[in-house]
């Protein structure tokens, strides 16, 4: 009877620690999975700059599936421009907000020379 009863406090002193990590693993994974998908996407914002697309047809076309998604357009000379995209991922796991921001921010950012 005893070894139920230890089994049980045992699982319970686990359990919490075993859904940190557990959630830890989640939003780690998110994040590396949307940074990779910005890096795809990002291919596609550069070569509609290239073709002459404006600021908000590229913008419509990468929020056609995800609205959360935002593009700066940088030309700090004239030589080259900075484009960046950017997507903020919600923190799910309590206490991992103190180590990343909530909503962490991933940015992607390419830059390309200026031939117009």
């Amino acid at each position: 009877m005893k070894s139920k009863g230890q089994a049980l406090v045992e699982f319970v002193i686990i359990l919490p620690i075993f859904l940190l990590l557990l959630l830890g693993v989640i939003d780690i994974g998110k994040i590396v999975y949307f940074g990779n998908v910005l890096e795809h996407r990002m291919d596609d914002v550069v070569k509609m700059y290239e073709d002459d697309k404006s600021y908000e047809e590229i913008l419509q076309q990468v929020r056609k599936n995800d609205q959360s998604l935002d593009l700066e357009i940088a030309n700090d000379n004239d030589e080259f421009i900075e484009l960046v995209l950017i997507k903020k991922i919600a923190i799910i796991t309590p206490g991992l907000n103190l180590i990343f921001d909530d909503p962490y921010e991933i940015a992607v950012k390419r830059v390309i020379s200026y031939e117009k």
